[in-house]
């Protein structure tokens, strides 16, 4: 397998399904291209008919789209638990997941992801309904899982490769949860997402581009 993926510090929708793959154990080849350089959507057009990373080659299969890639995986690699076993905990899982592929779109255009970022900002009216509304679904999925683990349904899933890049938010912009509803579940399911293995791996490759 062949992971085509853009510029670490930067590409969320990259983060996603590289840290799905890894989960499996599975050896694959991955492809950097750096965006915002000279000729990265030529470079981008040769492997993806979308124009866009991610990008997955399996055999004769292509897939352009993250959730697909990950859901792919999740079938593909059965053994490696993307998703929990029991159908409740899957349906919210896909929910979250949903919601964020979709949604949240004043967040990530006033916040992008820039894990090379430190600073403080004060977010717009619209960017603060998306960060207390992600504050209730993380509070209230870790509400129903935190006997399971410290992950959003518990053990660790495609539901929390999908909000990493939103953790890497929140401590880039200075965004303290408390004050947007956290009593303390939200912050630590970030910090969770954070200091999880393979998430500090692609940081720690971020950080050296």
């Amino acid at each position: 397998m062949e992971l085509i993926i853009g510029t670490k510090k930067w590409s969320t929708w990259s983060l996603r399904p590289w840290l799905a793959l890894k989960k499996t154990g599975a050896p694959f080849q991955e492809t950097l291209i750096q965006l915002r350089e000279v000729g990265f959507t030529e470079e981008i057009a040769r492997h993806s008919p979308s124009g866009k990373v991610p990008a997955l080659k399996d055999g004769e299969l292509l897939l352009w789209d993250s959730l697909a890639i990950c859901e792919y995986l999740a079938e593909k690699f059965p053994a490696a638990k993307l998703w929990p076993e029991d159908a409740a905990a899957r349906a919210l899982g896909r929910a979250a997941a949903a919601e964020m592929h979709s949604g949240f779109a004043s967040l990530r255009g006033e916040f992008p992801m820039d894990l090379t970022l430190k600073t403080q900002l004060d977010p717009t009216e619209a960017t603060a309904g998306d960060i207390r509304r992600i504050v209730r679904l993380w509070s209230d999925l870790r509400g129903r899982f935190s006997a399971k683990g410290p992950y959003l349904l518990g053990e660790w899933s495609i539901a929390d490769a999908f909000y990493a890049p939103v953790a890497t938010r929140f401590r880039s912009y200075g965004v303290k949860l408390s004050d947007y509803g956290d009593a303390g579940a939200a912050g630590a399911y970030c910090e969770a997402l954070l200091n999880e293995p393979a998430f500090k791996e692609w940081e720690a490759a971020a950080l050296k581009e």
